[in-house]
């Protein structure tokens, strides 16, 4: 995510995610963010509010896991990338919109409790997979979490 087109945004849904799939069996969903911004105005002393919406488009297993998870009011995180999309339409107009892609999609946290269930893996098929045995990873020493702030050497924290 270091193209510099990276967005991470708190917010609510607004609908429920629309799961569909593309004719080569791909899913594919949708849902609205609502985002609110909140000051206070330096004249005024008023506190003041905008709501910006946001399209958040999500592939694949995560279409499949937003549609199942997420409900109209739930609060997210959603990190990706910006993506302009241009289509026609019938009547000839030339159309188009700025969604959200999404990479990474998780509960807030802040006001809420979330309980994560693992998905078994799928081989391409689909056909459910069992997890390879893993071997225990060895414990970095607690010094080491400033290194690579707790995570693996090749994992980005969020």
């Amino acid at each position: 995510m270091s193209n510099g087109n990276t967005v991470v945004l708190v917010g609510n849904v607004t609908r429920d995610p629309e799961l569909r799939f593309t004719p080569s069996g791909q899913a594919t969903a949708t849902f609205g963010l609502a985002v609110n911004r909140r000051w206070q105005n330096r004249q005024t002393q008023e506190w003041e509010e905008a709501t910006s919406f946001f399209d958040i488009v999500c592939w694949r297993e995560m279409a499949e896991n937003a549609a199942e998870s997420l409900t109209r009011g739930a609060r997210v995180l959603v990190t990706g990338r910006l993506d302009q999309r241009s289509w026609e339409t019938s009547d000839g107009e030339k159309r188009s919109k700025v969604e959200v892609v999404a990479d990474e999609i998780g509960p807030s946290l802040r006001w809420a409790t979330a309980q994560v269930t693992k998905n078994e893996r799928r081989s391409p098929s689909g056909e459910a997979q069992a997890a390879p045995p893993r071997a225990a990873a060895p414990r970095e020493p607690d010094h080491a979490a400033g290194v690579a702030g707790g995570y693996g050497h090749d994992e980005e924290p969020f």
